[in-house]
Parts: structure tokens; C-alpha cells; sequence
């Protein structure tokens, strides 16, 4: 226990903020099933699936991320439609989370529908009314994802016409979001997902349409770890892009009368590739612990003084000396917060004026 104490001053103490990125790349495979759906979990409430990157029994699996759908009142809702109050029930719960409340004109709040800009002013054209949901575990995305890295490709669909055009690997991206991204919703910044085509022609099927080049098709929450995609980019779910689904016909056909389940796997089936860098944000103070010629030229040790006497002193005269090892940070009523060792003793002595640089992360 420290005997003698030295207060820190303001110029003895500075602060720094480190951001930490690793790259996290999520495989189709795992996506689809790839210990025969045995890294699939699915639970008899059937409102979504989790996905883990080992049979989700091994006590070495790993939970990566959930996968959910849902739509709006404003789109498919029926009371005919298989699981329909859950699936409502799932958009306005991610919503109210993800997007928050506006105020009507008659002054009551309503929850506001997911946006494909961001901007609440525009129409209600621009609003995503059937979406899927990727919830990311904590494991991956740490403190939050990193801006401007988040990449999903999506098999969307064959031939949507009867002609030449098809529909291919449809990559969605949150291109440039570190420099254009929205702070407008409660559980923090959101970028906008936008399509990159990579088929040969570069034309895909979207809300209907024929489009080409860049369009916005779902939005990621990078502190809540969310990606919300929009179900209108899938011509159908035709078929299986790995062969262990049957036919089920449109996405609109699936969403309407497949159970969540049911819509889920057909989505799994069509995630190619997911990747992103998550982000650890690593705070430290650093502590300058500066002894004088004068400080601490003594040792707190009992076994430093015989009789009186100072055991490392031959003669009266001799040159006090001590050795430090540790450095103890204490709070203003001197309890010992923290302690740094030194990897080896250092000498001090009044010849000598030390400093110590003491870095506390968390």
C-alpha cells in the first residue's frame, strides 16, 4: 500500500478514441444450409430463424445472425394471408425500433414505415412495405458496423421476361455511407443499400419494373447491426438456387401464402455472399506518472528499512535509492483503483527524474 501520494495535474492526463475494423465475410453456404440445414435453427414461436456457422447443437457453434420478413398494412396484409398478423406484427415492431414515431396532423403519432432515402417528407411510393430483415449478432458487428463496407449479393430471379433479360447475382451496397449517411432514427445511423448489377446485360427486375444502374433497394443500421431489404428486388422464388427448396412461385406468392418459415428459406436460398467490417471502439486515458529528483527515492517496501536503518545504504552518506516495479492510479479518497506493472524494476535515485506513461483502455 501506497505511503506517499502525487496528484495528477491536467497536463498529466490526455484521452484518445481508436477504432478497430475486421472483416467479416458471410459465405452463401452458411446462409443456405450448409450441414444439411442442421446450422439452421428454427423455433416453434416460427417468427424467425437464426442462422449459426456450425450445427447449432456443437458447443462450438457460433450465432451469426437472424433472418426475419414482414409487411406493412399498406401492402399484402389480408386476414386470408398465412401468418398474417405476425408477419405485420414483425414490420411495425422492427419499425418502431429502427424508424421511430411521426406526428399526424390530427396530433396523434403513428409509426413511420421504413423509407427507401430516409427522407420522411417524400411520398409514401418511396417507402418499403415488404421487406426482409437480417439482425446481426453482437459477435460480428462489435460496437457497429463500419460505414461504407456492407455488401450483400442475392440471386433475385430468373428470366422476368420472355426475351433475353435475366435477372443474376443482384449486389446490394451501402456505397459512399461514410460520407452520406442518416442520423434521423432513434437507433442510430442508417446508410441507404443500393443495387449494383452485376449481370451481363445490367438490367434487373424491381417494384415491376425493368431497371439499370443504381437503385435503392433496403437500408442498413449500422449501431443496431440491421439490414432491411426490400422483397421487390426478387422476380420469384422459382425453383432453388441450390436445389434442397421446391417451387413456390413469386415473392408475392410466397410472402401471402408461405408461412414466415416458408419465406425465409426461400430468401436463404438466394444470399450468394454477405460481408462487412465491424467496428470495436477502444477509449484509453493516459496517465504521464512523472517522479522528480526528488520523489520517491525511497521504497514503500517494509523490508526496505533493518532497525532504522536503510538496507540498500553501506554508510550515512551513501545515496538513497529505490527500484520501481509498480505504479498504483488511486481515487481522490486514496483507494487503489488500478495497477501497472513495469515488465522490470527500474532504479531511482536523486541523480534521476523518471516518467511514466500509464495507458488505461476501455
Amino acid at each position: 500500500m501506497a505511503t506517499t501520494f502525487k496528484t495528477f495535474l491536467n497536463n498529466d492526463m490526455v484521452t484518445s478514441k481508436t477504432l478497430l475494423h475486421e472483416a467479416i465475410p458471410l459465405t452463401g453456404g452458411l446462409t443456405s444450409g450448409t450441414y444439411a440445414d442442421s446450422n439452421i435453427k428454427n423455433y416453434s414461436h416460427g417468427v424467425f430463424q437464426s442462422i449459426f456457422d456450425y450445427p447449432f447443437l456443437s458447443s462450438s457453434a457460433n450465432h451469426l445472425y437472424d433472418v426475419a420478413v414482414g409487411y406493412s398494412t399498406a401492402s399484402l396484409s389480408s386476414s386470408a394471408n398465412v401468418q398474417n398478423d405476425k408477419k405485420v406484427n414483425i414490420y411495425y415492431q422492427m419499425a418502431q425500433t429502427l424508424m421511430g414515431y411521426s406526428i399526424q396532423s390530427d396530433g396523434n403519432s403513428a409509426i413511420r414505415l421504413f423509407d427507401k432515402d430516409g427522407n420522411f417528407a417524400t411520398t409514401a411510393d418511396d417507402q418499403l412495405n415488404e421487406v426482409f430483415f437480417l439482425n446481426f449478432s453482437r459477435m460480428l458487428t462489435k460496437d457497429e458496423i463500419q460505414k461504407g463496407t456492407f455488401s450483400i449479393t442475392l440471386l433475385t430471379g430468373g428470366n422476368y421476361d420472355s426475351g433475353s433479360h435475366h435477372s443474376d447475382f443482384l449486389e446490394l451496397r451501402d456505397t459512399n455511407a461514410q460520407n452520406d449517411f442518416r442520423i434521423n432514427s432513434p437507433a442510430g445511423e442508417y446508410g441507404i443499400l443500393k443495387t449494383f448489377n452485376s449481370s451481363s446485360d445490367g438490367d434487373f427486375m424491381m417494384d415491376g419494373a425493368v431497371h439499370r444502374g443504381t437503385v435503392s433497394a433496403g437500408l442498413i443500421f449500422y449501431q443496431a447491426g440491421v439490414a432491411v431489404i426490400t422483397a421487390s428486388i426478387f422476380n420469384n422464388f422459382t425453383g432453388s438456387a441450390f436445389g434442397h427448396l421446391p417451387a413456390q412461385g413469386s415473392v408475392t406468392d410466397v410472402l401471402r401464402d408461405s408461412s414466415i418459415t416458408g419465406a425465409i428459406d426461400s430468401f436463404r436460398s438466394r444470399v450468394k455472399n454477405i460481408s462487412f467490417n465491424n467496428t470495436t471502439e477502444l477509449n484509453s486515458t493516459i496517465y504521464f506518472c512523472r517522479a522528480n529528483h526528488n520523489e520517491f527515492n525511497y521504497s514503500s517496501n517494509p523490508t526496505y528499512l533493518t532497525s532504522s536503518q536503510l538496507v540498500v545504504k553501506n554508510k550515512g552518506e551513501d545515496t538513497p535509492v529505490s527500484y520501481i516495479t509498480s505504479i498504483g492510479l488511486y481515487s481522490a479518497d486514496n483507494e487503489l483503483l488500478a495497477v501497472a506493472k513495469l515488465s522490470e524494476p527500474i532504479r531511482k535515485d536523486p541523480t534521476t527524474e523518471l516518467t511514466f506513461r500509464v495507458r488505461l483502455d476501455y
